[in-house]
C-alpha cells in the first residue's frame, strides 16, 4: 500500500556535494519518522539520518556538520543534502518511512524501505 522511491545518487569527487530525494505514495493516513539509511560493501546497515515529527532530528556521528536532512510533509518527501562528502561515504542509501496507514478495514503503523541509490565518492 506504500511505495518508498529514492532518487539524486551518483558519482562524485571527494569534497562534492549531492541531493538526495525519497518520496512515500500511497494509503497514507501521516507519517512518523522519515530518515535515511546507508550500506557500505561488506557492512550493515547504519542510520545516517531521521526527521521525526515534531522537528526532532538525529544524525549519526559521522555525518553532522556535512549532512541536513529536511523534510515536506505536504509531499511526504525528504531530502538528504550531503557536503564535504568523504570516499567513506561510499555506500547504497535507503529511505525508510514509518507511517500510519489506511488498511481494509482499519488502519496500522508499518515501516517501509525504498530499492536503495548508489552514492560514490571518489578520492
Amino acid at each position: 500500500q506504500v511505495q518508498v522511491v529514492e532518487s539524486g545518487g551518483g558519482l562524485v569527487q571527494a569534497g562534492g556535494s549531492l541531493r538526495l530525494s525519497c518520496v512515500a505514495s500511497g494509503t497514507i493516513l501521516s507519517i512518523n519518522v522519515m530518515g535515511w539509511y546507508r550500506q557500505a560493501p561488506g557492512k550493515s546497515r547504519e542510520l545516517v539520518a531521521t526527521f521525526i515529527s515534531g522537528g526532532r532530528l538525529n544524525y549519526v556521528d559521522s555525518v553532522k556538520g556535512r549532512f541536513t536532512i529536511s523534510r515536506d510533509d505536504a509531499k511526504n518527501t525528504v531530502y538528504l543534502q550531503m557536503g564535504s562528502l568523504k570516499p567513506e561515504d561510499t555506500a547504497v542509501y535507503y529511505c525508510n518511512v514509518e507511517a500510519k496507514v489506511s488498511g481494509t478495514a482499519t488502519s496500522y503503523t508499518a515501516s517501509y524501505w525504498g530499492q536503495g541509490t548508489q552514492v560514490t565518492v571518489s578520492s
